[in-house]
């Protein structure tokens, strides 16, 4: 036996601190079968952003005293119930702000560049043949819109103020910046050639982006999520991109995920990602190493670095 605290690592990935997690903890691997005998030495599970964690969950393991989310999200796990169990919760935020960022501008810039579509036909030899290129459209000049502006909503809004019209964004309260405030994201999206989803997956913004703030877009504008699928209505966006009721969408994240509707795998105006915001390895080590700094001092009895509850 040991004394090191018994960890279960629910993510099948954990870059760049693995070692350092082994020499500090006993770890049972993602897969790994949890018995009558394994279940009550659980004293921390690690999770990633798309973990779904109930009370259930938490049922099983009786000894269970926090979970360290590898992610900055934690819209998976009942809150309640681990407060209602004096189970703690961290995240990693801020550490992944920067690559998230990026991520929406690369879905923007690709999909307004139709880049995707002319990679393939370079690799499948139509520039050769002379094959007919669409032009595509101006990244710049138009009007942006962030829905959310944190961390990871305020960097998107400044690498896109350069080049833009103007921006714009939806928050609870106004920030101290120059940029256009709306309190509502259907006259936001009323007044943008371009909306970025930037905010939290709750139930308050779960199916928010619906039929009618779709249709306020209008047909030249643009979808980027970089948030959570769930603020997106699927079955309302997959009919604006038919009819046309919008020019197009760039996602890394669905609301069933890893499953992706085939609707928007075949359509030629949708840029597809899985799920990969803050999937560099720069960004993921950091976050591994806040994950176990957050647990190395839940362990200690000092105060977590990055507390959710």
């Amino acid at each position: 036996m040991t004394d090191k605290p018994a960890i279960l690592l629910r993510t099948p990935l954990f870059y760049g601190a693995r070692d350092k997690l082994d020499s500090l903890f006993t770890v049972y691997d993602y897969g790994t079968k949890i018995t009558a005998e394994i279940a009550p030495q659980i004293k921390a599970v690690i999770g990633d952003g798309q973990a779904r964690f109930g009370a259930d969950d938490m049922d099983q393991f009786p000894n269970l005293q926090i979970i360290a989310q590898y992610a900055v999200g934690f819209d998976g796990i009942d809150l309640q119930a681990a407060q209602k169990r004096n189970i703690r919760v961290s995240n990693t935020p801020g550490v992944l702000t920067e690559d998230v960022a990026d991520m929406a501008v690369g879905l923007f810039l690709t999909l307004k560049r139709d880049i995707i579509r002319n990679d393939k036909l370079v690799r499948d030899g139509g520039w050769i043949k002379k094959e007919e290129i669409p032009l595509s459209h101006s990244a710049s000049n138009l009007d942006v819109g962030v829905f959310g502006l944190g961390r990871i909503g305020q960097a998107i809004a400044e690498r896109l103020a350069p080049m833009s019209k103007s921006v714009s964004y939806c928050s609870r309260h106004p920030k101290e910046v120059s940029w256009n405030y709306y309190n509502n994201i259907l006259d936001l999206a009323k007044a943008v050639d371009v909306l970025v989803l930037a905010a939290p997956g709750t139930a308050e913004t779960k199916g928010l982006v619906n039929k009618e703030v779709l249709e306020a877009l209008g047909q030249k504008a643009v979808l980027i999520n970089i948030a959570r699928g769930s603020i997106v209505d699927e079955d309302a966006l997959i009919e604006a991109l038919e009819k046309g009721v919008i020019a197009g969408a760039g996602l890394d994240v669905f609301a069933n995920e890893p499953n992706v509707p085939a609707a928007l795998q075949q359509s030629q105006k949708v840029v597809l990602q899985p799920h990969l915001g803050s999937a560099t390895v720069e960004t993921r080590t950091t976050m591994a190493h806040l994950v176990i700094d957050n647990l190395q001092a839940f362990f200690a009895g000092k105060p977590l670095l990055t507390p959710v509850v």
